[in-house]
Parts: C-alpha cells; sequence; structure tokens
C-alpha cells in the first residue's frame, strides 16, 4: 500500500494572506504525513509521498497517477491538496477534502501509537485538533506508551 500527499508550497508556507487556517491545515497535514512515512512499517505501507506543488511546475503526482479536479468559473482547476491511498489491489482512494484528508492521517499516526511504545504524537493546530476531535477517531487520550 502507498500513500501520496499532494499540497500547494504557497499555501504552506503562508505566502496567501487570509488563509492561515488552511495554512495550520496543511502543516498539520505534513507533519501527520511524515510521522507515518517514518513509522510506514508499522502500518505496512510501501511507500509515503509527500508532494509540495509549486505555481512554477507541473502539479503532476509524485507516485500516484490521480489528480482531482473542480470546476470554478466554467473552468476546470486541479486541486492542490489531497490525499490518495493506493491499496494492495491497485484500487484507488482520494481524498479531496481538507478536513477528511487530515482525518485520515491523524487516524493513521493514531494506529501507530498503538504498536509502538514511544510517543508518536503529532502537535496539531487549533483547527486541525478540532476537526480531529470531532472526527472522534475512538483514540484514548490517557492512553500511556507501554512500558
Amino acid at each position: 500500500m502507498r500513500l501520496e500527499l499532494r499540497v500547494c508550497q504557497h499555501c504552506l508556507d503562508g505566502d496567501h494572506p487570509g488563509h492561515e487556517d488552511k495554512t495550520a491545515l496543511l502543516q498539520d497535514m505534513v507533519a501527520c504525513a511524515e510521522r507515518i512515512e517514518e513509522y510506514k512499517e508499522v502500518l505496512d505501507l510501501d511507500a509515503v509521498h509527500i508532494r509540495k506543488v509549486r505555481d512554477d511546475e507541473p502539479g503532476k503526482p509524485a507516485a500516484l497517477p490521480v489528480v482531482s479536479a473542480t470546476i470554478q468559473n466554467d473552468q476546470v482547476v486541479l486541486n492542490d491538496t489531497q490525499l490518495v491511498a493506493e491499496g494492495q489491489d491497485g484500487t484507488m482512494l482520494l481524498y479531496a477534502n481538507p478536513d477528511d484528508i487530515l482525518t485520515v492521517l491523524a487516524g493513521n499516526v493514531d494506529e501507530i501509537s498503538k504498536a509502538v511504545p514511544e510517543d508518536v504524537t503529532v502537535d496539531l493546530s487549533e483547527p486541525g485538533a478540532q476537526i480531529v476531535s470531532e472526527a472522534d477517531l475512538g483514540a484514548d487520550p490517557d492512553r500511556q506508551p507501554d512500558q
């Protein structure tokens, strides 16, 4: 199984005034994806790709050939944020909603935390923590890592 997170580099860097919540969510997504990449063997993942797209380069995926799009003002616009998960059988799941993306990634981090003794927690922004808490991933907030 493989995962690929694609985000806009400019949004991630906070280059778009007025999009602070989006920047925080993207930073949360990348932090979760990096933690998943670090512990990918725990989840039996073959690869985790994090693709940061800029305006001056093609927005092609790094590894998984899937790109989501929307229609805005009668034009097709590629989504700059998406998560693609490819299963063992080649089936691909595409998440384009930022709340869904963060929830899926945080759920994977939660699964890692159940399998390893060390603390793998990712410090989420306030909006990110709110999204994940509303998703109720079944995590026990009082759980202590195994000794």
